[in-house]
């Protein structure tokens, strides 16, 4: 069973429940408990419970003069909420007739048991369910997403278009410092997509971003096209920046090429045929922890 499969099936108990008889509550209870100590829900549900006294929760009601009148204090802290809304369905499917009395005490809905238990179900167990899914939801990582490999602080990407030209000058260069060039064309396709050809690939410690003028684009209200990286190579940086962070991603630009709007004011470098970028790049490197020696940078 997954989560989603587990909290369809949670789902379907509260159906089961909402539309159980006095002769039928049982099981829809004891399926929702069940579903709730599952392998893939039991982590969140013990966590929710040890935030919470369900003891001194049930001795903190209040009284009333009439039959019904009794009432539970519930926390307006949604985590504790939760927790004392497992316990109740827990210990309800333990003990069913307790269940049932503290449906009739707390939830009265006249002198048919069946009445407090569907009371029970629409004020408690239901908004319970619904709070519960949406809590599991926003804890679960996304969908598909599985945490990065640890980075290697031995490897360098390069995110390069067509020029072919300073893809391997800087690939020479980090090969002459003693570190190693990822290109992701050289790399084992695998049977994989592009995308899970980067992600397999991008346990890096850093990325060069070669920026040049492949390809020429303009905005819907200019006139004037203008040098743009490929797309690919855009795309590529963005993965980098949101994988590394900016302090790891390092773009060069070839010629006049027009900056991506959402990177403008980052500080960037020049491909220059003098090879100043050469110690620009050691220096970035060197500052995010890897071992540069300086005397193959000036070599």
């Amino acid at each position: 069973m997954t989560t989603k499969s587990a909290l369809r099936e949670l789902n379907n108990a509260v159906l089961d429940l909402q539309a159980a008889d006095y002769n039928t509550y049982v099981r829809p209870l004891k399926r929702l408990a069940a579903t709730l100590t599952s392998d893939d829900l039991k982590p969140i549900t013990r966590e929710l419970k040890e935030k919470v006294d369900f003891d001194a929760f049930l001795a903190g009601a209040s009284h009333g003069s009439m039959v019904g009148s009794d009432g539970l204090s519930w926390p307006t802290d949604r985590k504790k909420e939760l927790g004392l809304a497992i316990i109740l369905i827990e210990r309800g499917a333990e003990d069913p007739e307790w269940f049932l009395s503290l449906a009739h005490r707390f939830y009265y809905g006249g002198r048919k048991f069946i009445e407090s238990i569907r009371k029970i179900t629409t004020s408690v167990i239901i908004p319970f369910a619904r709070d519960f899914a949406t809590y599991v939801e926003e804890s679960a990582p996304p969908a598909g997403f599985s945490p990065p490999e640890p980075t290697d602080a031995h490897r360098v990407f390069i995110v390069h278009g067509h020029d072919e030209a300073p893809k391997e000058a800087v690939a020479r260069f980090i090969t002459k410092i003693g570190l190693e060039p990822v290109i992701l064309h050289e790399q084992a396709n695998r049977g994989m997509t592009i995308v899970e050809k980067l992600e397999a690939n991008g346990n890096v410690g850093y990325a060069v971003v070669l920026l040049t003028p492949d390809d020429r684009g303009r905005g819907g209200s200019e006139e004037e096209e203008k040098p743009r990286a490929r797309q690919n190579v855009i795309l590529e940086l963005g993965y980098f920046l949101g994988r590394l962070g900016r302090e790891r991603v390092m773009a060069i630009l070839q010629g006049e090429v027009e900056i991506p709007s959402d990177y403008m004011g980052v500080v960037y470098t020049q491909f220059d045929d003098g090879g100043a970028w050469r110690q620009r790049l050691a220096r970035e490197l060197q500052t995010a922890s890897y071992e540069i020696d300086w005397n193959r940078v000036m070599r």
